[in-house]
């Protein structure tokens, strides 16, 4: 029997330095896209996909991520008193006891804050979700992986296809053979490498925030050396576990947005605010306007 998906871990520590000076005293997960931050997508995303508890693995000046998903009495109060309701805040409330917090201490890359949650995730498969990847699709990307698992088990990887030349900036996987069943979606995966270069990369198929692991996945952590940066890479402890547990590629139906850059951030903005019943129009309006159009 496969143990079902019900933690899910989101490395929230890092410090945003693109992002600057925004991110000074604003952690750039609660930087909003229209009226929601980065990290309630992500959060709304995994509740989709039956997840129950969420684990933060946070690192100084972050306490607001967690402030966010906390009971705001005052706040509530006062809408209340003025008549406007509390349906705006529904979005930010979480069971009690199903948000825990950890903390990295040191940046020493992914892999490390991942380590990091090894004693709350246990002896069960969990999710990772990487905030700064707002990926929108119906359903959403970590239910369709989801729905994948329990399919295949094992462990299993969102993917996305990109133009050649942009694999330097991505983990790349060396795809395998195809699975049926799936709508062409599922894919075994032989190798990972973290940023290859160009004529070195495997495919143009990139990691994309978005994965399902084994708990076994900790134990090679602990013993992983540094790799791409100088950092503990988790795309080089998923590496290793090849050939030892299954491995499968999700390609995601749906469309990813690198809020991790400005133009990413700025496009998804523009995105999902065309998309807005309540915008959409007077947002479309004003680009022409502003474009000459």
């Amino acid at each position: 029997m496969k143990k079902p998906v019900r933690k899910a871990v989101f490395p929230v520590a890092g410090l945003g330095t693109r992002f600057l000076p925004a991110t000074k005293a604003i952690p750039k997960e609660l930087l909003p896209i229209v009226d929601r931050p980065l990290i309630q997508y992500a959060v709304d995303e995994a509740r989709e996909a039956g997840i129950e508890e969420l684990i933060f693995v946070t690192g100084r000046g972050k306490t607001a991520i967690v402030e966010h998903f906390d009971t705001a009495f005052e706040l509530e109060a006062t809408m209340e008193g003025r008549g406007k309701g509390l349906d705006p805040l529904e979005p930010t409330r979480i069971k009690p006891g199903n948000l825990v917090t950890v903390r990295q201490q040191v940046p020493m890359g992914l892999g490390h804050a991942i380590w990091c949650a090894r004693a709350i995730v246990g002896d069960e498969p969990f999710a990772i979700f990487l905030p700064d990847e707002l990926m929108i699709g119906e359903p959403g990307c970590m239910k369709q992986m989801v729905q994948a698992y329990e399919g295949v088990g094992g462990n299993l990887i969102s993917v996305l296809e990109v133009p050649r030349e942009d694999v330097p900036n991505y983990g790349v996987i060396a795809p395998g053979a195809k699975l049926d069943g799936f709508g062409g979606a599922l894919t075994e995966v032989t190798g990972l490498v973290e940023k290859p270069k160009i004529e070195d990369a495997p495919s143009n198929l990139i990691i994309s925030g978005r994965y399902i692991l084994q708990p076994q996945v900790m134990r090679t952590l602990e013993t992983q050396e540094a790799g791409a940066g100088g950092e503990i890479q988790l795309t080089d402890a998923m590496a290793r576990m090849i050939g030892q547990q299954p491995f499968h590629a999700v390609t995601f139906a749906g469309r990813r947005f690198d809020c991790g850059s400005k133009v990413g951030f700025v496009e998804a903005t523009l995105a999902l605010a065309l998309e807005r019943p309540d915008m959409g129009e007077e947002v479309r309006a004003m680009a022409k306007r502003m474009l000459g159009c």
